[in-house]
């Protein structure tokens, strides 16, 4: 994932609200949003490249999200970062538990940022601080840099997700990820890419012959556990089509597939 925008209302009748843009190479194989054939309980997109995923649910209201951190100048990890999310799913720990022992490990894997989450609690982590923060009710953007960071993209997106909150609906989610307009010149951030792309990476969705969105993805939770999951898939000529699962029961354990 390179943007996410999400509202998290414990005590809300939609309690998790996720708009989320996974942005990569057109070349770089991956299946999309599913139940995982070794795992029906996990319904998530996943990377046959290097494993794992980056957006998924899992049983007892299991969430978890992933995006990097932009460095180019950082060492490249020895292990995928698309295990963090797949791990916290199939596992059993709190979010909390989860983080606190990962921190343990961070040398492993290029800079990230993680949230997990259940029906309970959401936590956050980003690898250069460190530091796992359990989040307070409230609205938040997250791209390639950490929680909150001022770019362009996240602001118009944010603030739209807002707008959205009184009655969200699967497609005006959507549509908030559709943006194709950059960002001013004199508002790009300067995260040591040349100009040029970091042009391109300033749309919140990115569109270009090699790399672009690859997938948009709206998750909706209600309070009883019953979750709605729509994702609209690309391709570098434009739409290749769209899921849409629902899970009716409040997840408990039960697999997805009920």
């Amino acid at each position: 994932m390179c943007l996410i925008v999400f509202a998290w209302r414990p005590t809300h009748a939609l309690p998790l609200i996720v708009a989320a843009n996974r942005d990569e190479f057109h070349a770089r194989p991956s299946l999309p949003l599913g139940p995982w054939e070794d795992a029906p309980q996990i319904i998530a997109g996943r990377d046959l490249q290097a494993g794992g995923t980056w957006l998924g649910v899992g049983p007892e209201g299991r969430f978890a999200a992933l995006t990097n951190i932009r460095d180019p100048g950082a060492p490249t990890g020895s292990l995928s970062r698309g295990e963090l999310p797949e791990r916290f799913l199939r596992g059993q720990l709190t979010p909390e538990a989860y983080l606190t022992v990962l921190t343990g490990h961070l040398e492993h894997y290029s800079g990230f940022n993680l949230l997990v989450g259940d029906a309970h609690e959401l936590w956050y982590l980003n690898s250069h601080t460190g530091v796992p923060e359990q989040l307070p009710p409230g609205v938040y953007g997250l791209s390639n840099a950490a929680l909150n960071t001022p770019w362009p993209k996240l602001l118009r997106t944010r603030a739209a997700l807002h707008e959205c909150l009184d009655a969200p609906e699967a497609e005006n989610l959507l549509q908030l990820l559709s943006d194709p307009q950059p960002a001013a010149d004199a508002e790009l951030p300067s995260t040591g890419v040349s100009h040029e792309v970091e042009k391109l990476l300033s749309s919140v969705f990115i569109a270009s012959p090699d790399y672009g969105t690859r997938a948009s993805t709206v998750l909706l939770r209600r309070a009883d556990g019953s979750t709605s999951i729509t994702e609209r898939c690309f391709g570098p000529d434009g739409p290749l089509g769209e899921v849409n699962i629902r899970l009716p029961f409040a997840q408990g354990e039960k697999s997805a597939l009920g």
